[in-house]
């Protein structure tokens, strides 16, 4: 892949710690807000002075197919039940189809918030996915 070839991406790697946690066809939320504070000075009129504040980052959402990797996500559930909840770090690899790594993305402070399992019916065929939903606070360098 060449420096101006678009980052197409078909999957998402994931893992926590360093251990495999699986791979996502979707991944939502990466991002980071600065809250600005807007401070007038008296006597200036040609600008209002924008200060940086507090930074917040979005969760992020990953979503796949129900497959082997799925009993990854109810360990971890099974652990934050048996005991408190932990902290860990995490990354995040953007892959094309053919396995080439777009981009990585390095997390400190990494929790599981959320998990959600497929919605089961006998509709019709569909496949069956699960959500699950991370917190963190922030990125690591190298990101």
């Amino acid at each position: 892949m060449s420096v101006s070839d678009p980052a197409v991406t078909v999957s998402f790697v994931v893992k926590i710690d360093d251990k495999p946690f699986g791979s996502f066809i979707s991944c939502e939320g990466l991002g980071v807000e600065v809250a600005v504070e807007k401070h007038e000075e008296g006597g200036n009129n040609d600008f209002v002075h924008q200060l940086p504040g507090r930074i917040t980052y979005p969760n992020i959402k990953f979503t796949r197919p129900i497959n082997n990797e799925s009993s990854r996500v109810s360990d971890w559930l099974a652990e934050m039940s048996a005991s408190r909840v932990k902290r860990h770090t995490a990354s995040i690899q953007a892959m094309t189809a053919d396995g080439t790594v777009v981009c990585t993305w390095n997390l400190h402070g990494v929790i599981l918030v959320r998990w959600t399992g497929p919605q089961l019916g006998v509709e019709g065929p569909k496949v069956a996915t699960e959500t699950i939903e991370l917190a963190h606070h922030g990125f690591l360098p190298g990101s």
